[in-house]
């Protein structure tokens, strides 16, 4: 086998029920993991966020020093200095993340399924990780979605698009006005920036909802799933 490659990322599947032919990477919220983020949704649920056609995949962050909590070691995509939208961005974590969720995307697409048949999604962190992802390197992906999600005010996501052209993934964005941790007010800022930078985006309002999931945003972004990633007929031969 010769040398062995980087550790690729633990993951959780749950495969599709019919023929494989588009995947969704669901990315956990800090301290969590793929499999915990999986059992939340199917706690939520109560059944898996399960589709005919789409393998759905949780990859678990490798653990690393995390400074909000005095570099204590925790599942997060990337480090902050703080959990705060006016604060620089961590950019060396960030990026070494998008190399290894980029060979996630690649495995799919050795798999036989185009980018435009992935989605690349995730609740809070897993929501900005997927943003930087998508909007910075993989363009050609079929959409994004954030979850009580943020970006910050001088994120090197908005740099990119500035200086871009091509066409860009549509962003499903869901923020709780109750978001303590998260301020609703950031995931606004996040989806206005997007917005006049190009991006397609929506954001659905949840009243009361604090930083957590909901059944009723879960059914919402599974409806959005299927519209982005449509069943394929088969191709007669």
């Amino acid at each position: 086998l010769g040398m062995a490659a980087p550790a690729a990322l633990q993951r959780s599947v749950v495969s599709p029920a019919g023929r494989h032919t588009a995947s969704l990477i669901f990315l956990h919220g800090s301290g969590d993991t793929g499999q915990g983020a999986r059992a939340w949704i199917k706690q939520i649920l109560n059944q898996d966020m399960a589709f005919q056609h789409i393998k759905v995949i949780y990859p678990t962050a490798p653990a690393r020093p995390y400074t909000p909590m005095k570099g204590a070691f925790s599942n997060v995509w990337f480090d902050r200095y703080k959990i705060c939208n006016d604060v620089p961005e961590h950019i060396e974590s960030i990026d070494s993340m998008c190399r290894g969720l980029t060979d996630l995307i690649n495995d799919e697409v050795k798999n036989g399924i185009a980018k435009n048949r992935i989605l690349i999604g995730g609740f809070s962190m897993g929501g900005g990780m997927a943003m930087h992802l998508a909007y910075r390197f993989h363009q050609d992906l079929a959409g994004v979605f954030a979850l009580s999600s943020f970006l910050s005010k001088d994120s090197a996501v908005y740099q990119a698009l500035k200086r871009n052209e091509s066409a860009l993934p549509e962003l499903f964005q869901c923020h709780g006005t109750a978001d303590e941790l998260v301020l609703y007010s950031w995931g606004e800022e996040t989806n206005k920036m997007l917005k006049s930078l190009g991006v397609s985006a929506s954001l659905h309002t949840f009243p009361n909802l604090n930083h957590e999931l909901n059944r009723t945003e879960i059914e919402k972004l599974k409806s959005w799933i299927v519209e982005k990633l449509p069943v394929k007929a088969p191709k007669a031969n």
